[in-house]
């Protein structure tokens, strides 16, 4: 009677464990007595009890391994490069993907290396940055021919770290500030160059207007000084006395000029009482025995014309 609920718990056991769920984007493969059976999808299967067994499970979903590589470039520099590789086992590849290949992380990453260390030592550094897509190009076509056989699709690759030598790096920052500062030392020069042009030329102008200004000025006092001599030869004093008096009269402005300003240290020399009338009686001797000296050159002039006729 005892053997009777035993019996019945091991059946029940045994029923239980015929049943199994295989989950989506999964693969299960079914042994019998050692040997392959069957490949099991996702679902609800049945399977024989102490006959068949599950040898494994297979994800069919995308998968990523990441695989760093140090290798030397043709200009001798030791850079270590990460690249991601993405698969996934084909649907109807399982079997070989489980029984052909048992290792297959440690398969991809021996072609990754393989291919890495053959394609980089051909370029230099500056290269590697720039045809890092050729790199990752090159490592799935290497890995497709390679993984399709065994069961697994090499859906891309990438070539997400390019890392050299600390000190190669520092360098190349040296070299790149170095760069900067020789464009910016340009531009400042180019800059400076544009302000002593514009500034020379301002002076330029500057300098231009000025003259200008001065030969106006002299113009209208030239033509001022006309008119005076015009109105004093009207009242009978002549254009000896009357130029004698603009400039006696010039000097006395200069003095009420500089009364007017109590921070001037100007000192005007001689600046007696008597200056005035000194300055006036020698301005009209002096007229006086220049016209006297040109008239007597004018007549010794002519007087040697006649002579000669």
């Amino acid at each position: 009677m005892v053997f009777i609920p035993l019996a019945i718990f091991i059946t029940v056991v045994l029923l239980i464990s015929a049943f199994f769920i295989v989950k989506q984007q999964t693969a299960a493969i079914i042994e019998r007595f050692g040997k392959f059976h069957s490949i099991r999808q996702s679902g609800l299967h049945l399977k024989i009890p102490l006959v068949d067994r599950i040898a494994g499970k297979l994800s069919l979903k995308i998968q990523q391994l990441d695989v760093i590589v140090e290798t030397k470039t043709l200009d001798d520099v030791f850079v270590r490069l990460k690249v991601s590789v993405q698969y996934k086992v084909i649907k109807d590849k399982v079997y070989d993907a489980f029984y052909k290949l048992d290792y297959p992380h440690d398969q991809i990453t021996s072609y990754v290396f393989d291919v890495v260390r053959a394609e980089v030592p051909k370029m230099k550094l500056d290269d590697v940055f720039v045809k890092k897509d050729d790199i990752a190009i090159a490592v799935k076509s290497e890995l497709n021919d390679a993984m399709m056989e065994y069961g697994y699709d090499i859906i891309k690759t990438l070539v997400t770290d390019i890392d050299p030598d600390a000190q190669v790096k520092a360098a190349m920052n040296r070299i790149n500030a170095s760069e900067r500062e020789k464009i910016a030392a340009q531009y400042e020069g180019d800059a400076q160059r544009i302000l002593i042009v514009e500034k020379a030329k301002a002076e330029a102008e500057s300098k231009r207007l000025q003259g200008q200004g001065i030969a106006d000025q002299r113009r209208e006092i030239a033509r001022g000084l006309e008119e005076s001599v015009e109105v004093l030869n009207k009242v009978g004093i002549n254009s000896q006395e009357a130029s004698a008096l603009i400039v006696v009269t010039q000097h006395y402005d200069t003095l009420q000029s500089i009364g007017e300003e109590t921070n001037s240290n100007l000192i005007l020399l001689p600046n007696s009482p008597q200056a005035g009338s000194d300055m006036l009686n020698n301005m009209v001797a002096s007229f006086t025995a220049s016209n006297q000296i040109g008239e007597a050159m004018k007549r010794a002039k002519n007087k040697k014309k006649d002579d000669t006729e």
